[in-house]
């Protein structure tokens, strides 16, 4: 079940072993853009280009085949394409590289292989994605804006409620408004718990006489690799 099934090498492949290995790597195709759907924001183009992946990358390695010169031009091209590619996240480049798999083991005839190890990983995606595995629902990162007046002094002004309310606190920028009168002060803050929000704005604008103040999902870069 998990030999090769071109036993005499692509030189001598029938339309038959060509026709099952493509079937595998499209119905694969979709098992992978099924599972990166499931509990995740994607494009459309991008689901497409995750069923269509594993046959293009069989194709190439059906192509190869052993000869040199035409890996290193392959490589080439891949380069290419990596560097006029924009950066995805995480998951992203997981469900690529599964997709290339694919088409890498149904290029060598290794057909059955990747069926049991793809049924194996989406079985495990799905176990992960629905338990609260990794997640913190009570710690957040938010980014915290407090307006003072001009004459607090502001540098140590609300040290100890974020030692209350937060693991770390960080200033990131003060800037004055209103023709110099008030400080903007813009904090970035991991709390212990988001559900006492409330408390640490109340407590802030006792301390800032009751000017705003924002607290706000943190502007956060994408789970890259």
């Amino acid at each position: 079940m998990l030999e090769s099934l071109y036993t005499n090498g692509t030189e001598s492949l029938s339309f038959s072993q060509l026709g099952i290995c493509m079937l595998i790597s499209l119905a694969l195709g979709l098992l992978v853009a099924a599972m990166h759907m499931y509990r995740n924001t994607y494009s459309k183009n991008f689901i497409i280009t995750l069923v269509i992946l594993p046959v293009l990358v069989q194709s190439v390695i059906m192509l190869v085949n052993g000869n040199l010169g035409t890996g290193m031009a392959v490589v080439g091209a891949f380069s290419l394409i990596r560097f006029r590619s924009v950066p995805g996240g995480s998951r992203e480049i997981t469900s690529i590289f599964w997709s290339m798999a694919i088409g890498l083991a149904t290029g060598m005839g290794y057909a059955g292989f990747i069926v049991v190890l793809s049924v194996i990983v989406a079985i495990v995606l799905v176990i992960l994605y629905s338990l609260p595995f990794a997640e913190h629902p009570k710690v957040a990162e938010r980014d915290l804006k407090v307006t003072i007046p001009e004459d607090l002094d502001y540098p140590h002004l609300f040290d100890d409620l974020f030692e209350n309310y937060a693991h770390s606190s960080n200033l990131e920028s003060v800037r004055t408004t209103t023709m110099g009168s008030v400080y903007e002060l813009r904090y970035r803050l991991l709390l212990k718990d988001s559900n006492h929000e409330k408390e640490l704005i109340d407590e802030i604008r006792v301390r800032n006489g009751n000017l705003p103040v924002v607290l706000g999902k943190a502007a956060t870069n994408r789970d890259e690799l």
